[in-house]
């Protein structure tokens, strides 16, 4: 849910998860495919970005609700010609990033696929290997700095 069948979840994933494609691109794609199955009376698993895009954003995510709040500017003009970005609202949406992670943290799925605490390995030759957020250098600080000054 809210996809039709693994090919559709497969698709998504891949063209804007793992490959991160273009919306141009991923258009020229799918029209290509859907003029491949045209002669078979078939479509591809979506007609567009905007269809791929609403099914991702229709994907339930942890029961995290979507929030938003609106903003503008409130700065000084200038005299004259006030660009419309000053002008403008803007809609800021977002997921309570608090809520998220617990969701990540709880779910079994991620069990092995990420570090809970600052870690740093090196090669033989005792260079520093990065590899991800907590192999780097803030992450160690961060811990190595409350371990001598406790809350």
């Amino acid at each position: 849910m809210p996809y039709n069948n693994r090919l559709e979840f497969e698709v998504a994933d891949f063209l804007y998860r793992r490959n991160q494609m273009s919306a141009g691109d991923i258009n020229y794609l799918l029209a290509l495919w859907a003029a491949s199955l045209a002669v078979h009376n078939d479509a591809p698993p979506f007609s567009n970005t905007t269809d791929m895009y609403n099914t991702i954003d229709s994907t339930p995510l942890g029961d995290v609700p979507w929030e938003s709040f609106s903003l503008q500017y409130n700065g000084i003009r200038p005299e004259g010609n006030v660009p419309s970005w000053m002008e403008a609202d803007y809609d800021v949406w977002f997921r309570d990033p608090r809520t998220l992670v617990h969701n990540i943290l709880s779910n079994p799925d991620f069990k092995s696929d990420f570090d809970l605490a600052p870690l740093q390995e090196h090669t033989a030759d005792g260079t520093h290997y990065f590899c991800n957020f907590m192999s780097g250098n803030w992450s160690w600080k961060q811990a190595v700095s409350l371990q001598y000054h406790p809350f």
